[in-house]
């Protein structure tokens, strides 16, 4: 595949995975589940808008609720690049392909760049933010799950290889994939990880109606503190906001568990990331092997797979793959067929 050869010379330099943009209808409750649950951080906040970060985060905020009575929506996708020449190189390039890029005004944000993606996935990119002070070593004043940091995006998308094709030149790397036989001789890819920090992944492209976002990901420090975040949960009485988990990935290999929060937005934390930082080949996973997605653990419900957030503006389409889904309900059906 195409995506086994790394572009090492990109026309801009994104250097990672940086901020997620969320509409939210109760702010004082989104409040609460991020910070005493998922143990956030709180950079600013007024009556419209709550910024939050990990705990040994310097960039103001990784996660921003925005106040909306609407449906849930994902309103940006922020990654983060290394200097203002790159954002500007980042305005130019598009637009000379023939993306719309402009710059707007983001509080707390140096210049920021918006533009979408083939698939319509809204992107928000910048190279400086204002700086907090760190707080992973307030180990007094941690809170539940004490997340460290953001690391990565799962979502949806329509058309998975396409989606790549975007991202590939941008000097994104592929990790893992996975893919099926094609009836033409060839591969049908249904998902792909992609990374710029030198981890699995930044931001994945699975297949299913999209774009929409799946779920964003913080890292915790060991597997200790998954478990203690599942006894916050059942403390605090949000223990029916666990969907999935605990449980390990195949790809990546991560330890995992999934949280709705108060509007539905799914929020993964997990730990065990290896480094991906050599010019190695990435991970093929045959759709075929159940592994992929479980080393351990049940599967998931089937609303794991058909829920998602959209974004904001852009109407997803349909999927050009359809495979059956191997969710939870069809796992305990069969075990009941063999009882």
């Amino acid at each position: 595949m195409k995506f086994d050869t790394p572009v090492l010379d990109p026309p801009f330099n994104i250097t990672r995975a940086s901020h997620t943009v969320l509409t939210a209808k109760d702010i004082e409750a989104s409040k609460y589940f991020y910070t005493e649950l998922v143990g956030l951080v709180v950079s600013d906040e007024d009556e419209n808008a709550l910024y939050l970060r990990g705990r040994e985060e310097r960039g103001h905020h990784s996660l921003v609720l925005k106040k909306s009575q609407g449906p849930r929506k994902c309103e940006r996708l922020g990654m983060r690049m290394l200097t203002d020449d790159d954002v500007r190189r980042a305005h130019d390039w598009f637009n000379a392909q023939g993306f719309k890029a402009y710059f707007v005004d983001v509080p707390y944000q140096g210049l920021t760049l918006h533009v979408s993606d083939t698939c319509g996935l809204p992107l928000e990119f910048c190279a400086e933010m204002v700086a907090m002070p760190r707080q992973m070593y307030g180990y007094d004043k941690y809170k539940g799950a004490a997340a460290q940091r953001a690391d990565h995006w799962q979502t949806q998308s329509s058309d998975v290889a396409r989606s790549a094709d975007f991202y590939h030149p941008l000097g994104f790397r592929t990790s893992e994939y996975t893919f099926s036989d094609s009836a033409s001789g060839g591969l049908d890819l249904w998902g792909i990880w992609m990374q710029r920090k030198g981890n699995p992944h930044d931001i994945v492209f699975t297949n299913g109606p999209g774009p929409r976002l799946h779920h964003f990901a913080y890292l915790l420090r060991d597997a200790a503190d998954l478990v203690h975040a599942c006894d916050v949960a059942g403390a605090l009485g949000l223990n029916h906001d666990l969907e999935r988990g605990p449980g390990r990935h195949g790809i990546s290999g991560a330890m995992f568990i999934y949280f709705r929060d108060p509007d539905g937005h799914r929020i993964e934390l997990f730990n065990t990331h290896y480094q991906h930082i050599d010019l190695e080949p990435p991970i093929a996973w045959n759709l075929k092997d159940p592994r992929r997605a479980d080393q351990w653990g049940m599967p998931a419900q089937e609303k794991w797979f058909t829920e998602a957030t959209e974004f904001a503006g852009v109407a997803p389409a349909d999927p050009i793959l359809n495979a059956p889904l191997p969710t939870l309900e069809k796992f305990l059906e069969k075990a009941k067929q063999v009882a």
